[in-house]
């Protein structure tokens, strides 16, 4: 069974509420992307546009693998269409403030699995009508996670602890899977001279990773200031990263308390197996619908926590840490954003059709459609499907 051979495979159309018009000072734009993330795809609007990074806003990160539409503002932005490579963005006029992820009432969706043997398609429709009527956990899925080598390899936690050349070797020189060329060039002359930072600096070529090693050879091997000059939207994607990873763990850990063994199915994603429930009681599945869980943070008051708090603690406690270090005292504009998450991603208006795989000749296909709510992700319902 295969997911997402071409981006068509995988459709990703931002659903929302805000209507543009004439006047305003963010100017609002639809993005239409193929194979590109949605932060590179932002740096090539940037280039092109000569635009400062605080002038842009959007409300979600989509998969680079996927044909994706979402949108954006851009303050005082050109009134006008850009194209690049597979990058298209639309100008739709002007609206008062900029556009955020509160602006996303919904995700819709529509993707194939291919590949299927006769047996597989029933067997998958009736997991299906389970998610239908009973959902998934709400878990953040692996492209959350594309900055973590591994489960215990997070920029963010060797920062916690206080590891700073660790977090920066993480940041800047740590292999992933889907590095680009470039990339791969650029992280290859980092790791075979690490330390010795003249020479880094004279095999890098122009960019971000050429200025932290620049510094570096003023410095001392400051890893602490180094991590600090680190560009503000890795750093947030390293914190969301880990924090993420916090909160898989405590819902989990929830599920693991909450149901029999019977009823959890384990199911793989990248950093490891996580709980997927089945046949709950309708007691169980009211208290997962009513679930929140707080996102670990130090900003997080005892009061507030409930539940959610006891469980964040136990994990951190795991992690060999403490609800104080999240506090990254001496970072500016470093932190945990504060908030909670739903611990069930119930689709909407999901339907499924079987059909010959014109791909796989005597293989079927079964073409999925269904919305979710911001923030949950379709990979999930299709691992548990395909589990």
């Amino acid at each position: 069974m295969k997911l997402k051979q071409q981006p068509e495979d995988f459709q990703v159309e931002e659903l929302t509420d805000v209507v543009p018009t004439a006047q305003g000072p963010f100017a609002f734009y639809r993005l239409e992307k193929k194979g590109w993330t949605t932060p590179d795809a932002l740096q090539a609007i940037r280039r092109r546009w000569k635009l400062d990074l605080r002038r842009l806003s959007y409300g979600g990160l989509k998969d680079r693998h996927a044909h994706t539409i979402q949108f954006l503002t851009i303050f005082h932005g050109p009134q006008r269409r850009l194209t690049h490579h597979a990058v298209t963005l639309e100008y739709l006029g002007q609206v008062a403030g900029p556009y955020t992820s509160r602006d996303i009432r919904a995700n819709r969706f529509r993707l194939t699995l291919r590949d299927l043997t006769p047996p597989e398609v029933p067997a998958t429709q009736q997991a299906l009508e389970e998610v239908r009527t009973q959902g998934v956990p709400n878990y953040f899925d692996d492209q959350r996670f594309g900055s973590a080598a591994a489960a215990d390899r997070f920029v963010a936690k060797s920062i916690l602890l206080g590891h700073y050349e660790d977090a920066l070797r993480l940041a800047l020189a740590e292999p992933y899977e889907h590095d680009r060329a470039a990339q791969k060039r650029e992280k290859a002359i980092l790791s075979g001279c690490w330390g010795d930072w003249a020479l880094c600096k004279e095999r890098l070529p122009p960019g971000h990773a050429r200025s932290l090693v620049d510094y570096l050879s003023h410095h001392a091997d400051d890893f602490r200031g180094a991590v600090s000059r680190l560009r503000p939207e890795l750093r947030g994607l390293y914190l969301s990263a880990y924090q993420s990873h916090l909160w898989n763990r405590m819902l989990a850990r929830w599920l693991g308390g909450h149901c029999r063994p019977e009823q959890l199915l384990a199911v793989r994603l990248r950093l490891g197996d996580v709980p997927m429930h089945r046949a709950l009681e309708p007691a169980q599945l009211a208290e997962l619908v009513g679930l929140r869980l707080p996102l670990p943070s130090a900003r997080l008051q005892p009061d507030d926590a409930g539940a959610g708090g006891a469980l964040m603690d136990d994990i951190l406690r795991e992690e060999g840490l403490q609800r104080e270090q999240l506090k990254l005292k001496g970072f500016r504009e470093m932190f945990f954003s504060k908030g909670d998450r739903g611990g069930l991603c119930l689709p909407h208006a999901l339907a499924y059709e079987a059909q010959p795989d014109e791909r796989h000749p005597s293989k079927q296909k079964l073409v999925l459609a269904f919305e979710l709510p911001r923030g949950s992700y379709a990979t999930l319902i299709v691992k548990r499907v395909t589990t």
